[in-house]
């Protein structure tokens, strides 16, 4: 992996992308360097008669600057995990008022945020604070000289990625449209990213609720691109190639195969998607997503499956919103499972991960003694329990 700053490359500014959902593309530079990217689906942004010109006028240190000597990746020899440092994500913004929302548009005569523009679609920028960065600069070397302990810079890239311009929701709570322009974002970022020198995975996620450790309620999620491949997704690609081994057959694909028949732990199906409840899940309340045809990425889906899977999508989360009696929204973690960017893509199948740490109204699922400490997993419910209540509140 190289250690030396790159700069990403990109489609051509003001482009056209999303087929049959058009999206314009204009990347711009913000005070700092750092790219900021604005996905437009509606007028006057779409059809380029309104450009985007605003300028990031706040006397911002260099972005190299934040992360100069602060984001290292250190090896566990005793689990072969690589794990970040980036002790300068302490000083990131926390649960700021409405009216300091760093993530809502610049109003003239108002407080200065991330995003220049008075208004916007969806929008995506390298984060501030990230934990890995490709302004990262330094070579590979040894905690102590010891060879227990190999360190390198950590090289990638994170981003922020604003679903809207409002304050406070989600992604459950978008329109169907803006839905669909989210999901050309996610494809166009995971193409862009995997291009970048040193990047192994790119995994696209959305946290939501004070409970996960959510840290601004503006609705966003994230985009890490790995310099390695994360410890879950090394797990289960080592689980794929027994699999292919012993049976010359997909594991992912079984699984959904398998499912499907079972049908017991069916959420809901579309023509070009179905959402289950795992089998073994370990989550109080856990449903993945997954895609009828193979394809090991968002980028190779086509326009009929990007359509489906807006509507599926926002089913799904509206069932979990609904799960527990009451109005307050249901906590969650939703990820994307993808393959990593260089090896063993045949082996992987993407797919969508959401899971709550909700077990019951106002009771949180604490990961405890066997949990924390030896990653072996109790579930207080069963996977057929969440189904059926999920099916229920549709």
């Amino acid at each position: 992996m190289s250690a030396q700053p790159t700069d990403p490359p990109r489609t051509a500014d003001g482009a056209l992308l999303g087929g049959a959902h058009p999206v314009r593309k204009t990347s711009r530079r913000m005070a700092d360097g750092r790219e900021i990217v604005y996905y437009d689906d509606s007028e006057p942004y779409l059809s380029g008669a309104t450009p985007r010109e605003a300028v990031d006028t706040r006397p911002l240190p260099p972005a190299e600057d934040v992360v100069r000597g602060g984001a290292q990746v250190r090896y566990d020899p005793l689990t072969g995990e690589w794990i970040a440092m980036a002790s300068h994500r302490n000083d990131r913004t926390f649960m700021p008022p409405a009216d300091e929302d760093p993530l809502a548009p610049t109003v003239p005569g108002k407080f200065p945020t991330e995003i220049a523009e008075p208004d916007y679609d969806v929008v995506v920028f390298e984060n501030r604070f990230p934990s890995f960065s490709t302004r990262i600069g330094g070579e590979p070397g040894l905690v102590d000289g010891e060879e227990l302990w190999p360190v390198r810079p950590a090289a990638g890239r994170t981003e922020v990625i604003c679903f809207s311009p409002e304050h406070a929701g989600s992604f459950g709570s978008l329109p169907p449209h803006r839905a669909r322009t989210v999901i050309e974002a996610w494809v166009d970022r995971t193409r862009e990213l995997s291009r970048v020198e040193g990047v192994e995975h790119v995994f696209i996620f959305e946290n939501r609720g004070k409970e996960i450790g959510v840290t601004l309620p503006h609705p966003h999620g994230q985009i890490y691109a790995f310099p390695f491949i994360p410890p879950r997704a090394a797990r289960m690609l080592e689980m794929a190639r027994k699999h292919r081994d012993a049976t010359g057959r997909n594991l992912l694909r079984d699984v959904l195969d398998a499912e499907r028949r079972a049908g017991s732990r069916i959420v809901a199906t579309s023509e070009h998607w179905t959402a289950y409840v795992p089998a073994a899940s370990r989550w109080p309340v856990e449903v993945h997503l997954a895609p009828h045809r193979d394809v090991p990425d968002l980028p190779a889906l086509d326009d009929a499956e990007k359509a489906d899977l807006a509507q599926i999508y926002l089913d799904v989360l509206g069932r979990l919103d609904r799960y527990f009696p009451g109005d307050d929204p249901l906590p969650y973690i939703s990820g994307w499972h993808q393959a990593p960017v260089h090896q063993d893509r045949d082996l992987m199948r993407l797919h969508l991960q959401v899971f709550s740490v909700l077990r019951a109204p106002g009771k949180l699922k604490y990961l405890a003694g066997v949990e924390s400490a030896m990653a072996a997993w109790i579930n207080d419910t069963t996977p057929e329990r969440v189904a059926a209540r999920l099916r229920e509140v549709g």
